[in-house]
């Protein structure tokens, strides 16, 4: 008797043969890889003739090959039943839905389809921008684009690394703007420069339909003059520059609060404000790790290693956000670590990402996994666990 996975497989095959195969989704995660979310397929066509573009889509990163068409089949009866327990095959003839259970049983369901026709097959497809770059008039009065909105040269990186945040930020802050329904959503970006990610957000919350104010804070008056010149000029009346500290920046309450590229110990007290404001949503983009690179005291195995600078040097950007990122746990926040832009476009370009359901901060800390963390390091101080009165060698 032929099972349900085989018919699958037998109409995978069948669909990509007569070019019906529009895509196919393997889900419901249940392999050794807990990071491995989702498997996707589509059919593209590339300079060596047909393939199937096939994605391992984890938590932080996507891992893409194109496979000829037996790989992606056989890729796919490798898969499924082992590292994912569900299937949806879309074709322009038919949708199958596929459910494996751990104990073996499996339930097919097919339906009318979903589409009625391919996808492009070319393998580079636009992409879906959070914003069209030539229509935003900030960008060209911040130098980024001409005035007739094209990117200006040496402008390119710093396009897709707005692009790239805006699109992470509109992912990681729904928790904020739930949290705020009903009242005017508060944004603050500490050490916010030039404002070209500031800009950005405000832009995208209006789009978006979300009431907000926007607040960029920076130690430069001029540079903030200038931005909330342009603020004004270019009619964004939610979004405000202002000159300040972040250890001296006061208001009642920020929903979300973001620092990016903020140096060294900065990094810390941007996230201690976060917290003790009631943010929902701390983004912050630490750099200059230089308050820990000379007090690390590694583990005896790794002493020798540590002779090298550069070693000793990414050791301490590790432990450092590992702390900041232990830390934030304890507070009540889930986390999330990662890269956000690719480093040809900074080399600072890690991000740690924290939200949490409720506003209100947590009335203790749980400190019980950085304590470890900095105990094997031989780490007694650490600024934002002395902002947080937190001890780290009781």
């Amino acid at each position: 008797m032929t099972t349900a996975k085989a018919k699958v497989l037998q109409a995978l095959e069948a669909a990509i043969a007569d070019q019906t195969f529009v895509k196919l989704t393997l889900g419901a995660p249940r392999g050794a890889d807990p990071s491995l979310k989702k498997w996707l397929a589509r059919p593209v066509v590339l300079r060596d003739g047909p393939r199937v573009s096939c994605v391992w889509r984890h938590t932080t990163r996507d891992v893409t090959k194109n496979l000829e068409a037996t790989e992606a089949l056989l890729a796919v009866e490798e898969l499924l039943g082992s590292t994912f327990g569900s299937a949806h095959l879309f074709t322009t003839t038919a949708d199958l839905q596929l459910e494996l259970a751990r104990d073996g049983k499996e339930r097919l369901s097919t339906s009318a389809p979903s589409h009625g026709t391919v996808e492009s097959l070319a393998h580079d497809r636009a992409k879906q921008r959070t914003f069209v770059v030539a229509s935003q008039p900030w960008l060209r009065e911040v130098s980024v684009t001409t005035p007739d909105g094209k990117v200006k040269r040496g402008m390119e990186g710093k396009v897709r690394q707005i692009e790239r945040f805006v699109e992470i930020f509109s992912h990681l802050v729904t928790p904020a703007i739930a949290a705020a329904a009903g009242r005017t959503l508060e944004v603050v970006d500490m050490g916010c420069g030039k404002g070209y990610l500031t800009f950005a957000i405000a832009e995208w919350l209006h789009d978006a339909g979300i009431a907000a104010r926007v607040r960029g804070i920076d130690s430069r008056p001029e540079l903030m003059a200038s931005c909330e010149e342009v603020a004004r000029r270019t009619g964004r009346a939610n979004l405000h520059f202002a000159p300040g500290s972040i250890s001296a920046f006061a208001q009642d309450h920020v929903d979300i609060l973001i620092a990016l590229h903020a140096c060294d110990t900065a990094t810390d007290e941007a996230i201690a404000k976060g917290i003790a404001l009631g943010a929902t949503a701390i983004l912050v983009s630490p750099c200059c790790h230089k308050e820990l690179r000379h007090g690390l005291v590694p583990p005896p195995e790794l002493a020798p290693a540590f002779v090298h600078g550069i070693f000793a040097e990414r050791e301490a950007e590790f432990v450092t956000d590992a702390l900041r990122a232990l830390l934030l746990e304890g507070a009540g926040f889930t986390t999330k670590v990662f890269e956000y832009v690719t480093s040809e476009h900074t080399a600072k370009n890690l991000m740690i990402a924290a939200t949490r359901p409720s506003g209100r901060p947590s009335a203790t800390i749980d400190a019980g996994a950085s304590r470890r963390l900095a105990s094997r390091y031989g780490i007694k101080h650490q600024r934002l666990a002395s902002l947080l009165g937190v001890e780290l060698a009781p």
